[in-house]
């Protein structure tokens, strides 16, 4: 099921195939957001919603935004993890974003703001 202009239901599936796909529409437009500030480059859902089993599986943290359809961990195409982190913590729709080697971290979470790794 198509969720927004650039944005599909299964890119946001769980891994371990359960079919969990639930995402909060507000993380959908919050990527929107950050895609068009990126200048419309493709992005990747390396990991979106993720069930209980699978995120404990992977080693997430016990109240993972994953499993709550709040985060995305993404890649933008010929964009640097740091790169994404500054331009998403710049719109302010995020309210959790962490930068790793090869991915961003990105969540809506309710109750404060988080940042780390730039």
């Amino acid at each position: 099921m198509q969720l927004s202009e650039n944005f599909a239901s299964h890119e946001f599936a769980c891994k371990c195939g359960c079919g969990a796909d639930s995402i909060e529409p507000a993380l959908v437009e919050a990527l929107e957001d950050l895609r068009a500030a990126l200048g419309g480059r493709p992005a990747y859902i390396s990991s979106g919603r993720r069930c209980v089993h699978h995120n404990q599986a992977i080693g997430g943290a016990l109240d993972s935004q994953h499993t709550i359809g709040r985060a995305a961990d993404v890649v933008f195409a010929g964009v640097p993890p740091v790169a994404v982190g500054w331009v998403a913590r710049s719109l302010g729709c995020f309210s959790g974003i962490k930068v790793y080697d090869s991915w961003t971290h990105l969540d809506i979470r309710r109750g404060g703001r988080w940042y780390a790794g730039f």
